[in-house]
């Protein structure tokens, strides 16, 4: 091979090379951290006394978003695969998502939709309702996970919450099937809001970002950062999880592993579009830009070098608790929550 081929080799290998790093995403990337763990056996546990003691049960799973709770179910359907048989679907676990200002109605359609049938529109929520129940039992379900539960705490009205909570009740007590509830904290509102239902789930379980005040989370958090570094296509100049450079991670991620992939990811980016070979802090700091906030001053940035590295929580940051609210158009969510009807 002559030189002229020899280049020409090495340019079309590397071309090769970054198009394929353009499409990096560390959305599939399984870090399994302590609190997935506890999450991940409790719902095990779970199903598993279900199935040897056939009665029904139910966990409580809450946590902020990007805190990991779709990670944790997904990562559970994955062990629980549906198979598809020449009669029929079994689905062990089921995963079914709440739609927003849920009615009776709307939740059958949900359900029905995630067993893989038609919705038939046309037929009540009661007739519905006693198809769900078939199907329920012709695909062996085990296990139902009913995601975005927060949902429920945003019913158009009080009658309609709690039409759609005794709904519930009753569709556990029927079948009794376990259940598994995830959703933002709002979600364990409407469990308490319900005696029934605060019995059947009394197992609950709170996700929470990784804390730089815990000796243990920040060392856990570094943990994390060392195998996402690993699965990286650029090389960082410094460690992901050398002491400063975790603790710049950790705030502009305010703990939340899902915002430590987005930067990540946008700094990868980043740097292929400008033709870096490695990851610095000027790169991350451009990816919290992208990723995160966009308009954030240079020095509130985490990676830039005088940053104070304090939490962006404070009003018109990232991380502000009351910009986290959902809009509020439940008159029973505004009595919970003390907040003044909208006009």
């Amino acid at each position: 091979m002559n030189p002229l081929q020899i280049y020409l080799s090495y340019q079309s290998a590397e071309a090769s090379k970054r198009s394929e790093m353009a499409g990096f995403s560390l959305r599939n990337s399984l870090i399994p951290h302590q609190q997935f763990k506890r999450a991940v056996s409790t719902m095990a546990e779970l199903h598993h006394y279900s199935l040897q003691n056939e009665v029904g049960g139910g966990i409580v799973i809450t946590g902020p978003s990007g805190v990991g709770k779709t990670t944790i179910l997904k990562h559970y359907l994955g062990l629980n695969p549906r198979v598809e048989e020449r009669e029929k679907s079994r689905i062990p676990v089921l995963h079914v998502v709440t739609p927003s200002s849920p009615t009776v109605r709307s939740m059958t359609d949900a359900i029905l939709i995630a067993l893989g049938a038609s919705s038939a529109g046309k037929r009540s929520a009661e007739e519905k309702t006693l198809r769900i129940y078939k199907l329920l039992k012709l695909c062996e379900i085990e296990l139902l996970l009913i995601d975005e539960f927060q949902h429920f705490y945003y019913a158009n009205t009080i009658v309609e919450f709690r039409k759609i909570s005794d709904w519930l009740k009753n569709l556990i007590s029927h079948t009794g099937l376990a259940v598994v509830l995830t959703g933002l904290p709002e979600a364990e509102l409407v469990v308490r809001s319900n005696e029934q239902l605060e019995r059947r789930f009394s197992t609950k379980l709170a996700l929470t970002p990784f804390s730089l005040e815990s000796p243990d989370d920040f060392q856990e958090f570094r943990g994390i950062l060392k195998q996402f570094q690993e699965k990286l296509p650029l090389r960082p100049e410094i460690d992901l999880y050398e002491n400063n450079l975790a603790r710049r991670f950790l705030v502009a991620s305010n703990g939340l592993l899902d915002y430590v992939r987005k930067i990540l990811e946008g700094a990868v980016s980043i740097a292929l579009s400008a033709g870096h070979q490695s990851l610095d802090l000027q790169t991350y700091a451009a990816g919290f830009r992208k990723e995160v906030w966009s308009d954030v001053p240079d020095r509130l940035n985490p990676f830039h070098p005088n940053s104070p590295l304090r939490k962006l929580n404070h009003s018109g940051e990232p991380f502000y608790a009351e910009d986290k609210r959902q809009a509020i158009g439940s008159p029973l969510a505004r009595r919970i929550a003390n907040l003044p009807a909208s006009r």
